[in-house]
């Protein structure tokens, strides 16, 4: 019975980073109470105690060789990334067997509302109570709602330039704090193009004004490189790169503000070139699990054993 549940137990916890204190008279190991289980029961306790120390560092060694992640937070142009043609669904397709690409985004959102949730996006424990593992890197991709115009139909989604940058810095001390070693992106708000705005209003536009204007995002797209400058990570500069393009309005964008297919790829490209500058390459990340042609056919399960 102890042995069934010990493994009921590894099977519903198998990312918990367990450590042993020392064992108990009868030779069996003890597990830390409080900062490594924060929210097990006695009950559950009580499972964990019947493992071997030999069960305990295979629980180690699984939790050690977890998939990497990358997190997507940004608004609706990162919500829509995992879309047919998606950057973030590209991302995912490249790094498939590598990493796990996880979607963050929040469509409307601008960077007062992003720092107000960002504890609740990125808990620092997971439902278990166990730490939540450090992803590889973090996109960070806000300012196209952030550049809202103060008096349009859109100016309660507006964020003043200075706070625009100061709310910046603060998500990325947030991410470093907790994440020291994790890679930091931030991506510009793109280009917009004014008569796509004014076809595709979201809302009633009684002034028949576009609520966003290429000038305005400029003036966010260069505060978020200076903040990546001024923070030492790395960025993509969007609002001017799809600009480099004669026909970007019609190419890159399908209202005027949200990306299509092609505004996408620039994107997934774009991201691609400064993760691979930072050793983020599929020729440097190992794959998870044993791929099939390094399987043995005349013994198959060999592969498993390692």
């Amino acid at each position: 019975m102890d042995a069934w549940l010990a493994q009921q137990n590894y099977e519903c916890f198998p990312q918990l980073p367990l450590k042993l204190k020392k064992k108990k008279k009868d030779g069996s190991p003890q597990a830390e109470r409080g900062k490594y289980f924060p929210s097990l029961s006695r009950a559950t306790e009580l499972v964990i105690s019947v493992f071997s120390e030999e069960d305990f560092d295979h629980f180690s060694f699984c939790y050690s060789n977890m998939r990497p992640t990358i997190y997507l937070f940004g608004d609706s142009i990162t919500e829509a990334s995992f879309a047919d043609g998606g950057w973030g669904a590209a991302l995912a397709n490249h790094f498939c067997r590598t990493l796990d690409v996880v979607l963050r985004g929040y469509s409307g959102y601008n960077t007062r509302w992003a720092l107000k949730v960002l504890d609740r996006v990125f808990p620092t424990v997971g439902h278990d109570g166990a730490a939540a593992a450090p992803p590889v890197a973090v996109t960070v991709f806000f300012g196209a709602n952030d550049a809202c115009l103060p008096d349009r139909y859109a100016a309660f989604q507006h964020v003043p330039l200075d706070e625009y940058k100061q709310n910046l810095h603060s998500i990325v001390s947030s991410l470093k704090k907790r994440w020291p070693k994790t890679l930091i992106l931030l991506i510009t708000p793109p280009p917009i193009d004014e008569d796509g705005r004014l076809r595709h209003p979201y809302v009633e536009n009684p002034l028949g004004l576009p609520e966003r204007t290429n000038e305005a995002a400029g003036s966010f797209a260069k505060a978020c490189v200076e903040t990546a400058e001024e923070c030492g990570i790395p960025v993509v500069d969007l609002w001017t790169r799809m600009q480099q393009y004669p026909d970007w309005c019609k190419a890159y964008l399908s209202d005027g503000l949200h990306l299509t297919k092609e505004g996408n790829k620039v994107v997934f490209e774009e991201v691609m070139k400064k993760l691979e500058e930072r050793g983020l390459s599929l020729e440097k990340l190992k794959a998870d699990l044993p791929l099939f042609a390094d399987i043995d056919h005349d013994d198959p399960l060999k592969a498993f054993q390692q």
